[in-house]
């Protein structure tokens, strides 16, 4: 009779326990629940949104011929990280360092970008295949580049409030940091693409004003990494290294700016020259706001 009255006692206490850690700690397992894998999850779901916009720009950029071989291979290689990522992202992947998500919202959210994915990627590929873009691929990435990148944010978004809650808590302002610091690799790819559609004559209205609010974007987050932005949820950055790189980039954006801004301008045109200053300048200026996420993310470890 004891003994039955301590195994119920002892069952009981489990399912309680169960229940609190459910109620308590949701999705807890969502990450391995370390800072660098915290981190790198927001990093490398952050980078996604670069680099659909780094796939537009370089489909762009062979539509104009400039570079084309190159691009070619460029394009090869973005679709193929963005593909092997969006899988890590679900499924763990050992050479990205990415643990499996097990939290079913976020799963959901990533089957939003798996549809999208579905049908973008396949003009990817052919536009690999065939060696040249077609004007009606340029209308078809144009219209879905911007859906995709909006669903693969609320990823970002997601992953920001589960770290949040996890092993950022004692931090609240790194994990948007990362967040945002992160989103600023998409900005320079954002801003070069819409520059290149206006430059082909794609829409050139929208684009154009789709040109200043995304450059404006970028020197406003630059400013707030460095200063701090209460509005973006930004705290100051007081780490010297840190802010030198940001320095860096600022050096950077003072050469690219002037070009966007003049191509943002009603009635402006844009020559071959300028089309080539931002063919050169915007991978520099990716690769350097890069560094900035990485020194940011190491702060999380």
């Amino acid at each position: 009779m004891k003994l039955t009255v301590t195994k119920s006692i002892t069952r009981t206490f489990t399912i309680c326990c169960l229940f609190l850690t459910l109620i308590f700690v949701p999705n807890s397992t969502v990450f391995a629940q370390t800072a660098e894998e915290l981190g790198t999850v927001i990093n490398l779901s952050g980078k996604q949104r670069m680099l659909t916009q780094k796939m537009s720009k370089e489909i762009m950029l062979i539509a104009l011929d400039v570079d084309k071989a190159q691009n070619l291979k460029n394009l090869e290689a973005t679709s193929t990280l963005f593909d092997k990522t969006l899988k890590g992202l679900r499924n763990g992947d050992a050479d990205l360092n990415l643990p499996a998500t097990e939290s079913s919202r976020i799963s959901r959210q990533l089957d939003r970008v798996d549809d999208l994915w579905a049908t973008f990627y396949p003009t990817v590929q052919a536009i690999i295949a065939n060696g040249t873009v077609m004007p009606e691929q340029i209308s078809l990435m144009a219209e879905q580049n911007g859906p995709l990148l909006a669903q693969m944010n609320k990823v970002v978004g997601a992953y920001e409030k589960e770290a949040e809650r996890g092993g950022l808590q004692a931090a609240p302002g790194l994990a948007a940091t990362i967040n945002l610091s992160g989103k600023q690799r998409m900005l320079t790819q954002k801003m070069s693409k819409e520059f290149l559609l206006v430059a082909n004559g794609h829409d050139v209205a929208n684009n154009r004003l789709n040109l200043l609010e995304t450059f404006s974007l970028f020197e406003r987050t630059l400013t707030g990494l460095k200063l701090g932005d209460d509005t973006l949820g930004l705290p100051p950055t007081t780490d010297a290294d840190i802010l030198a790189q940001l320095n860096t980039v600022s050096d950077l954006w003072a050469q690219a700016k002037p070009i966007f801004e003049a191509s943002s301008a009603a009635d402006s045109s844009i020559d071959a020259d300028q089309i080539a200053s931002v063919a050169q300048i915007n991978i520099p200026l990716l690769k350097e706001m890069n560094k900035a996420v990485g020194m940011y993310e190491k702060l999380a470890k």
